[in-house]
């Protein structure tokens, strides 16, 4: 695993996060992250937020132009 934290915004997709980092709940659960990295959701249609299970792509999500 990488000693700096990346986060990297993939075109009309999720955020890929890469490195050291923990999640936490509004109500202050942790969660579990294999690996060091993940995709998290930014179109809001996942069924396993925060994390992404691909409804991007079905929903046919388009993120708003960098800038």
């Amino acid at each position: 695993m990488a000693d700096i934290t990346t986060i990297k915004v993939l075109n009309d997709g999720p955020l890929l996060v890469e490195g050291p980092f923990k999640i936490v709940t509004a109500s202050g659960k942790e969660l579990s992250v294999e690996g060091g990295r993940c995709a998290l959701c930014r179109c809001g249609g996942s069924e396993n937020k925060p994390f992404c299970d691909g409804t991007h792509q079905r929903a046919g999500f388009k993120a708003a132009e960098e800038g």
